[in-house]
């Protein structure tokens, strides 16, 4: 990941207008006091040493907003600074080009001009010790690496550590990012669980309730209204039993002695989940039936989960909307490899609902299916005893582990 360089700004920066005038009023402070850095070479004037120092001030307020240009400026001005004569001022601001040249130039820039320093100090020196038999030799290339090499590859070092810092951060806002995203894709799914787990536990209470409430007011019976409270009233009590239990677990976390939630259903329950149908069912002229193998065997605890709760939404489906008839549950399992779920319900096509519903049933049983892997149909289908409404899934059930 490398960091995104930051717009060079239009106009010198405070700190570099500083340094421009400090360099020069010190420059100038040294021309008056004659401290220069050495006789004038070639025959050169000493006063060209002020237009070195000049021109070395006026590419100092360049050094943030065009580096690589302050750097062009500044290798003629320091080559005439010392042909001439030199001031330490203008030595000075040379080797603080060199560093802003690497640490805000271009990256391709950076990377060469350390390496190219070395090259050049190396160069110089043996040109000088080629051309000058002295022991002087040396300290022109320890002056020469002081102003070049060392500035180069501080500037590098500096730069390097910045982009790290600037690709952690980033790093940190990205991980920062996934996690809230993470957090809230939790949330989601943790709503939608807490919204299928509602629904199972309170739809087939509201729907008898629903039915037997209607039943109550079109029948002119008091046997037959008697019953239907009754009913009424056993699921009701039922219902705000269950709620009960799972508001106190989603507001606590931890099941209580009297708000403990019931245990996971298994399908050992589906006997008792038929018989509650079949009084719920009986003023509707429905009757259920289930056919399983005497044993099965083990599934995963989440794919037993899922097949008790898609049979007990089938169920109150066939409550609110199947004609009169037989509701046939049936539990299928291939070598232990696949657990086979169908339900058929009596279905004449009436557009409307017989009691309240939202469909959304159905979504929760795909979402269920989907969550394990399995597959999921449900809808009218034409056989030899008629049409019928079918609802299938196809759960993978794969043996629990056994504890050694």
């Amino acid at each position: 990941m490398r960091p995104r360089l930051p717009a060079p700004p239009r106009r010198p920066h405070r700190h570099d207008v500083l340094l421009a005038g400090g360099g020069l009023l010190c420059g100038l402070l040294l021309w008056t006091l004659h401290l220069h850095g050495g006789p004038p070479q070639f025959g050169l004037s000493p006063s060209l040493t002020l237009v070195a120092l000049t021109a070395m001030s006026g590419a100092e307020l360049l050094r943030r907003t065009a580096p690589m240009a302050a750097l062009a400026v500044a290798v003629p001005a320091l080559a005439l600074d010392v042909s001439s004569a030199s001031l330490l001022a203008t030595d000075l601001m040379f080797t603080d080009l060199v560093y802003a040249a690497v640490l805000y130039g271009r990256p391709a820039a950076a990377r060469r001009i350390p390496p190219y320093s070395v090259l050049l100090t190396v160069l110089a020196t043996g040109v000088t010790a080629a051309c000058w038999h002295s022991s002087r030799v040396l300290d022109v290339g320890i002056a020469l690496a002081l102003v070049t090499v060392c500035p180069a590859w501080t500037g590098m070092a500096i730069r390097n550590h910045r982009d790290e810092a600037e690709a952690a951060r980033l790093r940190a806002e990205q991980t920062a990012l996934l996690a809230e995203r993470d957090r809230r894709e939790a949330v989601i799914r943790e709503r939608a669980r807490m919204a299928r787990e509602l629904h199972d536990l309170v739809a087939g209470h509201l729907s008898a309730i629903a039915i037997h409430s209607t039943a109550a007011q079109t029948l002119d019976d008091p046997a037959a209204t008697r019953d239907a409270l009754g009913v009424i009233r056993e699921n009701s009590v039922q219902g705000l039993a269950e709620m009960r239990r799972l508001i106190g677990l989603l507001r606590t976390g931890k099941p209580g002695d009297d708000e403990a939630p019931a245990a996971t259903p298994t399908l050992d329950g589906l006997g008792a989940l038929l018989a509650r149908a079949r009084t719920n069912g009986a003023a509707s002229g429905l009757s259920f039936a289930l056919d399983a193998p005497p044993a099965t065997p083990p599934v995963a605890a989440p794919v037993e989960l899922a097949a008790y709760r898609i049979v007990q939404e089938s169920l109150t489906n066939a409550l609110k909307h199947a004609a009169p008839g037989e509701v046939l549950v049936r539990l299928a399992q291939d070598a232990g490899t696949a657990l086979t779920v169908t339900v058929r319900s009596p279905y004449d096509g009436r557009p409307g609902p017989r009691a309240p519903g939202s469909g959304a049933g159905l979504t929760g049983m795909r979402e269920r299916i989907a969550l394990l892997g399995g597959e999921f149909e449900a809808g009218p289908h034409s056989g030899p005893a008629g049409t019928v409404w079918l609802v299938r899934a196809a759960l993978p059930a794969p043996e629990e582990e056994t504890p050694r």
